[in-house]
């Protein structure tokens, strides 16, 4: 790159837009942040102080100020889409975060006024872009498993699960049934978003099961208990079921051409191990004697979430100045509406069927 990639933060304050702080921070070759949002002036001090970065009071004060590749929206879903206007209409294209609204009126509203507008926008649904998930991408397409028909997503909720469910499976915006069921037991507490539990105690574990049937005979099983990403008891799982074989999480079986088997482990190779002495950071993923995946922001010492998160901004830059689609707004609203068709069939215990929106015409001439 010639440049830094320079991108302004709304709702810099929060958990979210501190991400996009710490990437900025640890890559600042790649990234440059421009101006933060931040309505408090106490946060919008504390926030200027810490991250040494220009602060506003508000949205117009920054676009007067600053010029920027394109706006990140870290905002609540509640008052997404009025910042989302007032940015589409001065042109700026926007990366927003997930989900990008909170119900499906509002999200056929947004839809409708991102359109009218013409608004350059996509969603930082970054669940894809985990270095683990690239490298099962890349055994996927490299055919070794054969055509995929089934997969387990148990990794995260609802829309970010849809989103690696409709990827594994390769579908779009095709139609789905809905079965699902919800199962309570106990758990020990676990790590929240505050940290680490300050005590030893049982809580509600919740559950959900759902059996997503697309149209084209493919299956995705959505498992999640809340708050399972962070427990310290619980395993995340993925497997994709092929003609040839599966993937499941970090192990491949499959059967050859010559009817023999093949087994190979997807082994991640970090530097920084043991006498290594080139920094500590994430080289790649292996198949066997093949790298499936190479973190392109090596030496930068990320964990998997901030390098799917800087992806996203990558993948932003390119788009903003010109380039494809590489999460719209119409697979984010698919994906959040599979999502709530979920939690319906789970409080309802009926077979729920989709119903064709009017953004997936949108999202597939795009």
């Amino acid at each position: 790159m010639n440049k830094p990639i320079a991108f302004s933060i709304v709702g810099g304050a929060g958990f979210r837009a501190q991400y996009f702080l710490r990437i900025a921070e640890a890559l600042p070759e790649w990234f440059r942040v421009s101006g933060l949002v931040v309505r408090d002036s106490v946060k919008g001090q504390a926030m200027k102080e810490r991250w040494r970065v220009p602060v506003y009071a508000s949205l117009e004060e920054l676009l007067e100020r600053e010029h920027s590749d394109f706006a990140v929206l870290a905002v609540s879903p509640s008052v997404a889409a009025g910042y989302m206007e007032q940015l589409a209409e001065r042109g700026v294209p926007i990366l927003a975060e997930t989900p990008p609204a909170g119900t499906l009126e509002e999200l056929l509203a947004l839809n409708e006024t991102m359109a009218r507008l013409g608004a350059k926008i996509q969603i930082a649904e970054q669940y894809q872009f985990h270095p683990i998930q690239q490298a099962r991408l890349a055994v996927m397409e490299s055919g070794r498993i054969g055509a995929v028909s089934q997969t387990t997503v148990s990794i995260s909720h609802y829309y970010h699960a849809v989103s690696l469910i409709r990827q594994m499976l390769g579908v779009r915006f095709e139609d789905v049934r809905v079965q699902a069921m919800q199962f309570d037991s106990e758990w020990v507490a676990g790590p929240d978003r505050s940290g680490p539990p300050k005590e030893d105690k049982l809580a509600k574990s919740e559950r959900v099961l759902a059996w997503l049937t697309f149209e084209g005979n493919k299956l995705g099983i959505y498992d999640f208990t809340k708050d399972q990403h962070r427990s310290w008891t619980r395993f995340n799982h993925l497997n994709v079921r092929g003609e040839r074989g599966e993937i499941s999480d970090n192990r491949i079986t499959a059967q050859d051409q010559a009817c023999r088997q093949v087994r190979i482990d997807l082994k991640r190779i970090n530097k920084g191990e043991y006498e290594n002495q080139e920094g500590y950071f994430l080289q790649g993923i292996m198949a066997g004697d093949q790298w499936v995946y190479e973190n392109p922001f090596a030496p930068g010492r990320l964990y998997d979430d901030e390098i799917a998160i800087a992806a996203c901004l990558l993948k932003m830059g390119q788009y903003a100045a010109g380039g494809s689609s590489f999460y719209s707004l119409a697979e984010a609203s698919q994906d959040c509406y599979i999502g709530w068709l979920i939690e319906e069939a789970v409080r309802t215990g009926e077979t729920i069927r989709s119903v064709r929106q009017p953004w997936s015409e949108a999202g597939i001439s795009r």
